[in-house]
C-alpha cells in the first residue's frame, strides 16, 4: 500500500500543511470543526484545487483526476443512492469504471461478505439501519480495491453503541486489508482508539503528530493543550500485575488499578471530567476510590474545576456549575474521588 506525502499544501482552508503517512498506516486527523481536515482529505483525494505537492510513493499526483488517483473515500454524508439496492450501490463505481459484469458481481460478493451484510443484498437504503448503511458506504468504497482510504468522520452520525462497536469493526478491518488510511474525527477518544498516529490539525495547520500517548502525555504547544484539554498526569513508583489485563501502579502512595498488558509503568493520566467527586462516601467497590481534602476551587464560564490533595498528588476535578452548586463544596472539605477505570491512559516505560 502507498506512502502519502503532503508538501506545502495550500488552499482556502490549509496553511502550508507538510504531513506523511506511512504505508498501511492508520493516520488519524484530528481537530476541531472548521480546522481544514475534510479539505485535506479533498485535496489528497484530487477533488479541490490546491497549491503543494501530493505524492504517493514518492511520485507525484498532482496531475492526475480523481478516477486515476486510487483512492476510496467515505464521505460524512453517506450519499448512497435511494433508488439502487445494496448490490448496485456497492457496485456503482466498478460498473463506472468499466468493469465486466461478471468481475464486478464477484467483487461485490466478496465485499457483501467481508462487511457481514450479504443477507442485506437486495435491500434499499430506506430499509437499513444507521450502521447497515456505513457498511454499504463502505464496502462501496473499497470496490475498486484502492491504495489508500479516506474516512471522513465516519461514525459521525451514529448513536453511541453502534459507534463505539462499528470503531472495533473498522480498525479490524484496516488491520486485515493494510490499507493505507486517513481517518477525520473530532473526538480524542475516537482517536486514541483507532489511530497508529494521530495529526492534530488547528485552523489549517499541523500542530503535532505523533503516537497517541505521545500527543497525550508531551502536547507540542498551547493550541494542542487546549484542544485535548489538560489531564492529571501522575507518576508511578512501582506497578504489579494483577491479572486479567489490569495492573496496580502506586502514583504517589495511590494504587490506582488500569486496564493494561505491556511494559512497566511510567505515568498514568485522567482527564478532570473522568474524576468523580463526592462529599459522601460512595457505595460499592472500592477500586479506584480514594479519600483527599479541596485545597482550591476555581470557577470559570465552562465548570468549576477543584484541586484535591490525595496522598502527594493534587488531582482536578471537573464539575458542571449546576451540579457543583448543589454539592455546598468549600476549600478544606474532604471529599471522595472515583477514578473512573476505562478513562485512565497509560504511557509506558519503553525501556523496561
Amino acid at each position: 500500500m502507498p506512502a502519502i506525502e503532503l508538501r506545502g499544501i495550500h488552499n482556502y482552508a490549509c496553511r502550508g500543511v507538510n504531513l506523511q503517512v506511512l504505508p498501511g498506516e492508520l493516520l488519524v486527523l484530528l481537530g476541531p470543526n472548521g480546522a481544514g481536515k475534510t479539505t485535506l482529505l479533498n485535496v489528497i483525494a484530487g477533488l479541490i484545487e490546491y497549491e503543494g505537492a501530493v505524492l504517493f510513493d514518492g511520485v507525484s499526483v498532482d496531475g492526475l483526476p480523481p478516477q486515476r488517483r486510487g483512492v476510496g473515500y467515505l464521505f460524512q454524508n453517506l450519499v448512497l443512492f435511494p433508488h439502487l439496492d445494496v448490490a448496485s450501490n456497492v457496485a456503482y463505481g466498478l460498473r463506472a469504471r468499466g468493469w465486466p459484469r461478471e468481475k464486478a458481481e464477484a467483487r461485490v460478493e466478496e465485499l457483501l461478505a467481508l462487511m457481514r451484510i450479504e443477507h442485506l443484498v437486495s435491500r434499499y437504503p430506506r430499509h437499513l439501519s444507521g450502521g447497515e448503511m456505513q457498511r454499504v458506504a463502505l464496502a462501496r468504497a473499497l470496490a475498486p480495491s484502492p491504495g489508500i482510504l479516506l474516512l471522513d468522520e465516519p461514525l459521525n452520525s451514529l448513536d453511541l453503541q453502534t459507534s463505539r462497536y462499528l470503531r472495533v469493526e473498522l480498525k479490524q478491518l484496516q488491520r486485515r486489508l493494510g490499507i493505507t488510511t486517513l481517518y477525520v474525527t473530532h473526538e480524542l477518544a475516537e482517536a486514541e482508539e483507532m489511530a497508529d498516529r494521530v495529526a492534530v490539525i488547528q485552523e489549517g495547520r499541523i500542530e503535532q503528530v505523533g503516537k497517541p500517548e505521545e500527543v497525550f502525555f508531551w502536547p507540542a504547544n498551547e493550541k494542542v493543550v487546549a484542544f485535548i484539554g489538560t489531564p492529571n498526569i501522575l507518576q508511578c513508583d512501582s506497578t504489579r500485575s494483577l491479572g486479567h489485563g489490569l495492573v496496580e501502579a502506586t502514583c504517589g502512595g495511590l494504587p490506582v488499578v488500569v486496564p493494561h498488558e505491556g511494559n512497566a509503568i511510567r505515568r498514568i493520566a485522567l482527564f478532570p471530567r473522568d474524576v468523580y467527586v463526592s462529599p459522601m462516601k460512595p457505595p460499592g467497590p472500592k477500586v479506584n476510590r480514594f479519600k483527599g481534602a479541596i485545597s482550591g476551587i476555581r470557577v470559570s464560564l465552562e465548570s468549576v474545576r477543584l484541586t484535591v490533595k490525595v496522598g502527594g498528588n493534587q488531582i482536578v476535578a471537573e464539575l458542571p456549575h449546576h451540579i457543583f452548586e448543589g454539592t455546598g463544596l468549600e476549600v478544606g472539605q474532604e471529599v471522595f474521588l472515583i477514578f473512573k477505570l476505562k478513562r485512565i491512559r497509560v504511557c509506558e516505560d519503553a525501556g523496561q
